[in-house]
């Protein structure tokens, strides 16, 4: 059976995509980030995880069992860790099942469906840019959290400005009301005027 899975997944990457759209997902992937993202995942999981060959396929072989991936979601929870088991193994669908795993713990840590990848977008290598927008997602909120479980230099991921929400409260509020308040009464007025002396020029 682990033969059949392999077999197929050989066929997934050319399946339904043609080289130039192949050719304009890989043009998304950044290599600058690529170091940034290896830096960090190496400092925020300990040396255990080593390094991968410089560019975009050693970046997909390093993470492509999911154990690497899983360490690091791991090592952001401050309490009880949410990927109970974490075993390498050479069998696809073991690979794949550890890789969603992790994706299920990065969405509980706060990671929004849409900057989360697909399984099969890091395992066939099919979009390995949005491997990165995962981890670039999931670093901004590590550093936005503050838990202390972050481990590398704040610079390296954008801030999420979670604090702007509270911003808008109170007078601002009532503020906005007042003015939309305004708006809808004028533009009543001269929706309706507007409109009808407009049409009655076009009869004559």
């Amino acid at each position: 059976m682990a033969t059949k899975g392999v077999g197929m997944a050989n066929k997934g990457p050319s399946f339904g995509l043609s080289r130039a759209v192949q050719d304009k997902i890989d043009s998304k992937y950044d290599p600058e980030l690529e170091q940034i993202l290896v830096e960090w995942i190496s400092r925020q999981c300990g040396s255990g995880v080593g390094k991968p060959e410089a560019g975009k396929m050693g970046f997909q072989a390093w993470l492509k069992d999911g154990c690497v991936l899983s360490e690091l979601i791991n090592s952001l929870f401050p309490g009880e860790k949410p990927v109970k088991k974490i075993q390498s193994s050479s069998m696809a669908f073991k690979q794949m099942e550890q890789i969603s795993q992790f994706l299920n713990a990065a969405e509980k840590y706060g990671v929004t469906k849409t900057d989360m990848f697909q399984t099969v977008d890091l395992w066939e290598a099919k979009d390995l840019a949005a491997v990165q927008r995962t981890l670039s997602a999931l670093g901004s909120l590590a550093v936005t959290k503050d838990e202390g479980t972050y481990n590398g230099d704040p610079n390296w991921f954008f801030k999420k400005s979670q604090e702007n929400k509270r911003d808008f409260s109170e007078d601002q509020l009532k503020a906005g009301k007042n003015v939309i308040g305004l708006q809808m009464g004028t533009n009543k007025g001269a929706s309706q005027e507007g409109m009808s002396y407009g049409r009655a020029r076009q009869i004559l």
